[in-house]
């Protein structure tokens, strides 16, 4: 055994003679309240305040104006908000995704949950598309055929919630069973594909809608649906949406 190996073999030894095992045996915490009471750093303070200002200018730039408060509680089946966030996706996506593919959106499905706040009577700012829409959400464009579109009213007329939809149609009976369901004033014909539009956390089973995964083509617009309602506001002068008729029950 030559030097080197000799001392290799001490430095082995020493190692195995040296080495503990270790054991994380505990972990504590405190909470550190922040309040007003705690010292600002005024360099800091100076960086950051410019960016603050603009930010906040950008944010409370006036867009449009509501001429009510609009909430996804004012309707049973359809919202006002509900549906004027489903036809914001349609108006703004439908030429995006025509001038892709050449084919037009045929409806539009969105999620009641994904609505977060109200749209307060007055000026629609910036800010009013953050607070409605604070995820990073996108539209996505889905081929669906003629079964996934039934399953996909099936869902719809089961779960009677106020998910909102655009161009599409639904009726129940006075029982609350499924009774028609129509696009543009015809009926649906599921021997056909037709081109859905939703949001990304819907085609990836959001809320359970399984019936996005089983799809013919997935066109992804890199459109977020935040900037989808921005774009909205800035185009119109006055928000005025409407319960209609795209999602009823009938009367006795």
């Amino acid at each position: 055994m030559n030097y080197k190996h000799v001392v290799l073999l001490i430095c082995l030894i020493i190692f195995s003679a040296c080495k503990q095992d270790i054991h994380l045996s505990k972990i504590e915490g405190k909470q550190i309240n922040i309040s007003d009471s705690l010292t600002i750093d005024q360099n800091i303070e100076d960086f950051i305040k410019p960016y603050r200002e603009n930010v906040n200018k950008n944010l409370d730039s006036i867009l449009a104006y509501a001429v009510d408060t609009y909430s996804k509680s004012d309707g049973e089946y359809n919202t006002a908000i509900g549906n004027m966030m489903a036809d914001a996706v349609y108006e703004q996506s439908n030429p995006v995704f025509k001038k892709r593919t050449g084919k037009d959106i045929d409806f539009v499905l969105l999620n009641h949950g994904g609505i977060r706040a109200i749209i307060s009577k007055g000026n629609i700012t910036t800010r009013t598309a953050y607070e409605v829409m604070p995820f990073e959400n996108s539209t996505v464009v889905v081929t669906l055929k003629g079964a996934q579109v039934q399953e996909l009213i099936e869902y719809l007329s089961t779960a009677k919630r106020a998910h909102p939809i655009s161009k599409l149609n639904i009726v129940l009976d006075t029982d609350g069973n499924f009774k028609s369901a129509g696009l543009n004033g015809q009926p649906l014909d599921f021997s056909k594909t037709y081109n859905v539009a939703t949001n990304d956390y819907l085609y990836n089973g959001g809320d359970r809608m399984d019936f996005f995964q089983t799809n013919d083509s997935l066109y992804v617009l890199d459109y977020k649906i935040r900037n989808v309602l921005i774009d909205y506001f800035t185009k119109i002068d006055t928000l005025n949406p409407v319960i209609d008729n795209r999602f009823i029950q009938l009367k006795n």
